[in-house]
């Protein structure tokens, strides 16, 4: 029988499958998630990238990158994936090691637009995009990049004034609750 190879036995690949859920050690380098990335092109790396990166057992390097806090959890690689690997899964796991290593990022941006993400989600049980993008132009300091799409997407009817209040907004506030207690715990 022959030997695991080396990048099986990595413990950083391991701790990954195990909280996210999917087998990342199953990618073949395709890179069918990196072609339909919306981030891709302003990312530091391609989701492809981090997978192989995992496989290698890279972890500082994939913790302290861009690209996990730059992914939108739109799912686009999630979907192109022909062996069903949960990307947007891994990135979301990859954060959370990232934040539970007190990673300091190079340029933290990705890191203030997902707090603006989830305190929207927080207070509307969804997300709130002109709210949550007024606050993370407040938190990142960058007021004018990407301003002059506002007006189109207000004019086409893609972003709401005011917000809308999801129906299961107070399952989502308990899910938040029961979340900030855990961490308490740790």
């Amino acid at each position: 029988m022959p030997d695991t190879p080396d990048w099986q036995n990595s413990t950083f690949l391991k701790e990954v499958e195990r909280r996210s859920g999917t087998p990342v050690s199953a990618c073949f380098q395709c890179h069918k998630c990196s072609t339909g990335c919306p981030i891709g092109p302003d990312s530091d790396l391609l989701s492809s990238q981090v997978m192989r990166m995992i496989h290698l057992g890279q972890e500082n390097s994939v913790l302290e990158s861009q690209a996990i806090w730059l992914c939108a959890s739109c799912e686009a690689c999630t979907t192109r994936c022909p062996m069903q690997i949960d990307i947007a899964a891994v990135m979301d796991s990859l954060r959370m090691m990232a934040v539970e290593a007190k990673v300091d990022l190079p340029n933290a941006r990705g890191e203030q637009f997902n707090r603006s993400f989830l305190q929207s989600v927080r207070r509307n049980g969804r997300v709130f995009e002109l709210g949550m993008m007024v606050a993370y132009k407040l938190r990142s300091r960058d007021f004018f990049t990407d301003a002059e799409k506002t007006g189109q997407m207000l004019a086409k009817g893609k972003l709401s004034l005011l917000p809308k209040k999801s129906g299961s907004a107070k399952e989502v506030a308990d899910v938040f609750r029961r979340a900030g207690e855990e961490e308490k715990k740790r």
